[in-house]
This record gives structure tokens, sequence and C-alpha cells, in this order.
């Protein structure tokens, strides 16, 4: 019995010098991390507005950029924001995948649509402000990719809110144009955006950004229409668990928005924005708590409201919704990849003419 006592306790003991010989092996892996620049050292592909300080130096290895994951820069809490949103988002799905049969009932698809383009939009977005700035090149391939998550999460949008949200008047009208208006709209989206980043460099702000902003816009006025008309018609005596769901979803979305256009805080606080408080950050929590709440919405519909979903869409119908995401995403792929090969033509004549 002694002997296996001291054993465990050798064992713990191991354990325990392990544990305390990790920060040593992180600073072996990272002997000379870089620290950062200002604006003025960076290009200008890299420089957003009003943020001074907090830039990571060009052309490291690979390496570096993983690491400045655990590193002070003015990109940390953008990474970090939807690293744990992505987290998040994937135990919604294990916790879900506990009560809803998404491989047997064809009713639920719509549902993991909207997960698995949460789950997209916010990886690519990680991998955009973690390894985006190595080059101009990756800088341009990474947010593209970004751009793609964000069109393929407006078509998980459409696809719930007119499978589950929509009620009978509504679907009677927009049956038929509904979700391929929805996919051409996400095409859009993608293409304002990649476009106003390409044109970044040679258009004034406010020009590549109603580039980008106003075919999003577009695009969640139509996909929002079924929640924006249940909204409407809502009152206090109906019993609807969802509806404050859906009220938050659209709160959060309009705060998300407004952050995304208007750099408020670190224009009015030039400086003191650089690492902590920028309204891409804020734009970053808004938005991921506007999913949750979607997603929440969403599964209460998809369980309250079977009846009048099934009633609605005939048999099929969710595996044509399917197919039309996967045709959406090759679009907006499609798309990333012209206006990349675009970029790198650009990129080419300047490296040429230097």
């Amino acid at each position: 019995m002694a002997t296996i006592v001291m054993e465990r306790i050798g064992r713990v003991f191991i354990s325990l010098q392990q544990i305390r010989g990790v920060p040593r092996m992180l600073t072996e892996a990272a002997p000379s991390m870089p620290g950062t620049m200002r604006d003025s050292e960076v290009p200008f592909y890299f420089r957003e507005r009003f943020v001074c300080t907090g830039y990571r130096p060009l052309y490291q290895n690979w390496r570096y950029y993983f690491l400045s994951l655990f590193q002070r820069h003015n990109e940390t809490i953008n990474i970090w924001t939807h690293l744990l949103a992505f987290l998040v988002f994937l135990i919604k799905l294990h916790q879900l995948a506990e009560t809803v049969d998404f491989v047997g009932d064809p009713h639920s698809w719509p549902l993991l649509i909207l997960i698995l383009s949460s789950l997209t939009y916010s990886a690519f977005s990680v991998a955009a402000h973690l390894l985006g700035g190595k080059s101009e090149l990756c800088h341009y391939t990474f947010f593209f990719l970004d751009y793609v998550g964000v069109a393929q999460y407006q078509y998980g949008s459409a696809i719930v809110h007119f499978y589950y949200a929509v009620d009978e008047s509504l679907h009677r009208h927009v049956h038929g144009i509904f979700m391929p208006a929805a996919a051409v709209l996400s095409c859009l989206s993608c293409l304002g955006c990649c476009y106003g980043k390409y044109c970044s460099h040679s258009l004034p702000t406010w020009v590549y950004k109603v580039c980008q902003v106003v075919p999003s816009a577009l695009a969640f006025i139509w996909d929002s229409s079924p929640v924006a008309k249940r909204l409407v018609s809502w009152s206090t005596g109906s019993n609807d668990p969802a509806i404050i769901y859906h009220f938050g979803q659209v709160a959060f979305f309009l705060s998300c928005a407004f952050f995304f256009t208007f750099p408020l805080l670190e224009r009015c606080f030039p400086g003191r924005c650089d690492f902590v408080g920028q309204s891409h950050q804020v734009f970053h929590v808004f938005l991921s708590c506007c999913t949750l709440c979607q997603i929440h919405a969403s599964y209460l519909d998809f369980v309250g409201r079977r009846q009048l979903y099934s009633r609605l869409h005939r048999s099929g119908e969710a595996a044509v919704f399917v197919g039309l995401y996967v045709v959406a995403l090759a679009g907006c792929t499609l798309i990333a990849v012209f206006m990349l090969r675009k970029v790198k033509q650009v990129l080419d004549l300047e490296t040429k003419s230097k």
C-alpha cells in the first residue's frame, strides 16, 4: 500500500514539474518576438483609421503570427472575441445535437446550416485577424476569405428566418423567390466587400465603406423580413418564447452595423483605443451576441412552430435550400478568387515598378 501511494505521489510531482516548465518552453519557442510598430512603419493597406500603434511587423515566419495570438497588439482582441465565439458556437452545436436529429430530420437542416455558417464566419474572421498581417497578399487573401464567411452566414440567417420564422401571408407572396434572392444577395455582399477592400487604397474611405455596407444592408433587410414582419405583428398577449430573442438579434445586429460603419470610439479618443476599445472590437462582440440570439430563437421556433413550417414547406424543400447554400458558397468563393487575382496583378505591377 505504501509503495502504491509513493508511486502516485511521484507521478504528481513529475506532472507538477512538467507544468512548471511550460513558461520556459513557450519562451524557447519564441525567443525573439519582434515588438509592434507605428502606423507610419507599415504599408497603407494595413492601417486602420485612428489606430496609431500596435501593428505587427510584416514578412515574419508563420510561427510568429500564430504565437502572436498571445502577444499584445492591435488585433489581439479582434482575434480572441471571435475565437471565443467559435468555441461557444461549437458548444451550442454539441448541446443541440443531443436533442435534435440533424441527420434524420430534414426540418432540422436549416438550423444546422445556421450553426455551421456561424462557425465558418467566426473561424475565417480569426484567420484574417491572426494571419492577415504577414504580407500584402496574405492580407487580401485572408480578408477575402473573411468576406466569404460573412456572406455564407447571411444565407444561413435567411434560411432559418424563411423556414422557421415566416408566417403564412408572407410565405404565400415570396415562397418561390425568397431563397434564390438570398443566395444572390449573399454573393453580391461578398463582391461588394471584396471590391471595397480591393479599392481601399485608391478610393476615399466613405466610398469603399459604401461598397461594403450597402450590399450587406440589402441582404440583411431581405433576409430578416420574416422576422421583422413577425415583430411588427407581435402583441403582448401572444405566447411566443422566441420573440425576445428575435428582438435581441435585431438590436445586436443594428448595434454592430453602427460600430462597423463608424469608428466612433477611436475617432473620439485617437491613440487611446489602439489595443482595447476599437469600434471593430465592439462590432465583433455584438455580432457574436446577435448570432447566439439568432441560434436560440431559431431553435425555439424549430421546436414550437413545427406544425406551421411542416405545412408551409413541402417535402424535400430543406434539401433544395441546402443545395442552394452550397451553390452560394461556391459563388462567393469564385468571387473571392477572381478579386484575389486582380489584387495579385496590382501587387506584381508595384513590385516591378520598384
